[in-house]
């Protein structure tokens, strides 16, 4: 069994309960997690989290951008070895994302290249695509990750996000201590209520 076929099959074990909103909300955190760890180690100073009105939520940092190179001995882009095996060159916790997810997509602006690689249900939708040069921003390319994810409805009973619980959740985090921007969007009910966290 291979690990998102693994993740599938026992999706309590890697993200808890899936019928009472916790399991859902550790998706969230996971992604997080993995930006604020950019930020911490001093690549960004801003992380983006939107809540989309389509149900998907997207998460984006301004950190290096995750590995797009193609691995010497697996033969496949870093990122795609990254959401889709075990403890391959990075943390568990994207590739539990991926596994739980309807979808997901990814954007990376890295090495002045805006890269692109889509997933359905853990696999890969096509290619790692480069769709063109990163865009310039005070001289210079911007670098960073994106990752948008929909969870998946035949995983998790309920698949809609408590802002509140977010908010509550980030404020908690240490990230501020590195003067890190947070700017948390909803773009639910027609509107987009947003809230910028700054320490």
């Amino acid at each position: 069994m291979d690990p998102i076929e693994a993740v599938q099959k026992r999706p309590g074990m890697y993200v808890g309960d899936t019928t009472d909103g916790s399991g859902l909300h550790r998706m969230i955190d996971e992604v997080v997690d993995n930006a604020i760890n950019e930020a911490l180690a001093g690549h960004g100073d801003r992380l983006d989290i939107v809540l989309k009105a389509d149900g998907a939520v997207s998460v984006r940092d301004h950190g290096r951008g995750i590995p797009t190179d193609r691995h010497p001995t697996e033969g496949i882009p870093a990122v795609e070895l990254i959401m889709t095996r075990r403890g391959a060159l990075g943390p568990m916790g994207l590739l539990v994302v991926n596994a739980l997810s309807e979808w997901l997509h990814l954007r990376i602006w890295r090495n002045g290249k805006e890269h692109r690689l889509r997933f359905r249900r853990g696999r890969p939708d096509g290619p790692l695509r480069i769709v063109g040069d990163a865009e310039v921003v005070d001289g210079t390319p911007r670098r960073g990750t994106e990752i948008t994810f929909c969870p998946d409805a035949q995983v998790f009973a309920n698949t809609e996000f408590d802002m509140t619980r977010i908010e509550q959740r980030l404020r908690k985090l240490p990230v501020f201590k590195a003067g890190v921007t947070v700017v948390l969007s909803d773009e639910r009910g027609g509107g987009n209520n947003e809230i910028i966290l700054r320490l």
